[in-house]
């Protein structure tokens, strides 16, 4: 539990860290800084593997990112740890695998109530409660999957805003 002048803390998680989870992280956050609130909302991104642990965003990401106008050039991969449950306020998954596996990962019923799944936010996204995994698309999927993310990060942002303003 953060305290009242603790910045409330998202972790957005799919299974590299590479593709889904920094375009959240990356979007999310400019959503936090157009509002003025990077003081009082912080977010990050780790994967539910460790194959890439240390590497920038996939370069189809990157694009992507640049694309929409977005900067991922930061990002570096890394794995999520169970120490990431007591660092995080929501833990976000983007698809439901990554759900039951943080959910099995989960030590705690405190840790199973952070978890959420990143497109039951988008009240627009119908049944589609996956994000699909672009990675072995193309540019083109790269981009769709972007579109799905911004919407969603747009939402959750918007669900959460209201009360990290009455916080501050």
């Amino acid at each position: 539990m953060t305290r009242r002048d603790d910045p409330f803390r998202v972790m957005f998680v799919c299974t590299g860290n590479i593709c889904r989870s920094p375009m959240a992280d990356v979007v999310f956050r400019w959503f936090v800084d157009q509002a003025g609130l990077s003081d009082r909302i912080v977010s990050a991104s780790a994967g539910t593997g460790d194959w890439h642990v240390g590497e920038p965003a996939d370069g189809r990401t990157l694009a992507a990112l640049e694309r929409r106008g977005y900067d991922g050039g930061r990002h570096r991969a890394r794995r999520f740890t169970l120490a990431d449950f007591d660092r995080s306020d929501l833990v976000v998954a983007l698809d439901r695998s990554h759900e039951r596996v943080l959910s099995n990962w989960a030590r705690t019923t405190a840790d199973t109530d952070k978890l959420g799944l990143l497109m039951t936010y988008d009240p627009h996204a119908g049944g589609d409660l996956d994000v699909p995994d672009p990675y072995y698309g193309d540019a083109g999927m790269f981009d769709e999957v972007l579109a799905m993310i911004e919407n969603a990060s747009r939402a959750l942002f918007r669900q959460l805003e209201p009360a990290i303003r009455t916080t501050s």
